[in-house]
């Protein structure tokens, strides 16, 4: 029907149609899938969710004399070293850290995703760093202030972002369980669900035809791209007819420029007995290409499924309830074994659809132009465990 190159002149001359994918569903319904293809030339998704595996590189810029940075602390919080002299990797999910490795009462609930916020938000941090001397680098230790202002690069690259579909937590034990999903009551007290369900911006491209790697994406504000498959990427998980997964499966890795990324929808957060974490909004835009594209964007949260996993059972591969689709899920009730449990999203369906609004704003105003892939993202990842490896090495030692 037309060609990103033919999308793009429409944004560049202001003539596009775009619809957030609520929108587009309900065009579906009234008016269906041929004419809505039609009509619309951009459907736009977004989330607002815990995205723990993320982190910002940084570039600090040497100092007189010269460092090569050996340990580093960021308000606290360990930033990794081990490659240029002052480059660092800061890890969203790290927790503050002390010489005792021990964080005091106050700031245990803060972590590298605090830090990236404050940095995006312009504020100033403390660094303290202690370098490894050398002849070419003499200086053993540094401690001063930065702000994304005072350093040279500093960008998110994000290593699994836009999990395609989850899980959902319940606690069929007797005691309360504090996990990455948030408490989960005792005795099937709640039920915690990660995805938006048909909002979710990999339930409108189940197959990842029209993304891949150097598709724009919208990354906090900012413009960024799709840098490579995420890690635990697995689009071989079981599916519907209609393609989706019916568990976790597709995941991308994710950068941008985080002196250009606006801090509301870059924010620290922590799960208590768990650790912090970094809630981060993301917007993907899906060219109509064709019919198809609409007919995949027009699911309904009936028609996609997510298992109900147990929690209490402390193993990789933990038993399930069965599934349950995100109609129910967010009707806030469902039945677990003749019980009705509450049901809440870790994803901020509100701040989702103003991630959706602020993107289709900025294709509207041209500001926003969609690329192309330059390869597609692998349709065949095996999703590799760990404990038949240690099995293997145990039953080899005398």
């Amino acid at each position: 029907m037309r060609s990103i190159a033919e999308i793009n002149d429409k944004i560049r001359s202001g003539q596009v149609t775009v619809w957030t994918a609520e929108e587009l569903k309900a065009q579906v319904a009234t008016i269906g899938i041929q004419a809505a293809a039609a009509r619309v030339d951009v459907v736009v998704t977004g989330t607002f969710e815990p995205m723990e595996a993320s982190g910002a590189f940084l570039n600090l810029g040497q100092t007189d004399p010269p460092i090569k940075i050996r340990r580093c602390w960021l308000d606290g919080v360990p930033a990794y070293a081990g490659f240029g002299a002052v480059d660092l990797y800061l890890g969203a999910s790290h927790p503050v850290e002390f010489a005792d490795g021990e964080a005091p009462e106050e700031g245990r609930d803060r972590g590298g995703g605090h830090v990236i916020e404050s940095l995006i938000a312009g504020h100033s941090v403390q660094l303290r760093a202690i370098g490894h001397v050398t002849d070419c680098y003499p200086r053993g230790s540094f401690e001063t202030s930065i702000s994304r202002d005072t350093i040279n690069q500093f960008y998110l690259y994000n290593p699994r972002n836009l999990y395609q579909n989850f899980i959902v937590g319940v606690n069929g034990g007797d005691r309360l369980l504090n996990t990455y999903l948030g408490p989960l009551q005792p005795n099937l007290g709640n039920a915690v669900y990660v995805s938006g369900g048909a909002l979710s911006p990999l339930l409108n491209d189940p197959e990842l035809r029209l993304l891949g790697i150097g598709s724009r994406i919208w990354l906090a504000g900012s413009q960024g791209y799709i840098a490579w498959e995420g890690t635990q990427h697995f689009p071989l998980q079981k599916r519907l007819p209609n393609q989706t997964p019916i568990g976790p499966a597709a995941t991308l890795a994710l950068v941008g420029d985080a002196k250009q990324m606006q801090a509301q929808w870059v924010r620290g957060c922590y799960f208590k007995g768990y650790g912090p974490s970094l809630m981060l909004g993301v917007g993907v835009p899906l060219p109509v290409v064709d019919e198809a594209v609409v007919a995949r964007c027009a699911v309904k949260d009936e028609e996609i499924v997510a298992p109900i996993v147990d929690f209490s059972i402390p193993r990789r591969v933990r038993p399930t309830f069965g599934l349950v689709n995100y109609a129910q899920l967010k009707s806030g009730r469902i039945e677990i074994d003749g019980k009705l449990v509450r049901t809440a999203p870790l994803t901020s369906l509100a701040l989702s659809r103003q991630v959706s609004e602020a993107l289709k704003l900025e294709i509207q105003q041209g500001r926003f132009l969609l690329s192309e892939a330059v390869a597609p993202l692998p349709s065949d990842r095996t999703f590799i465990p760990q404990d038949r490896w240690g099995q293997i090495g145990m039953e080899s030692e005398p």
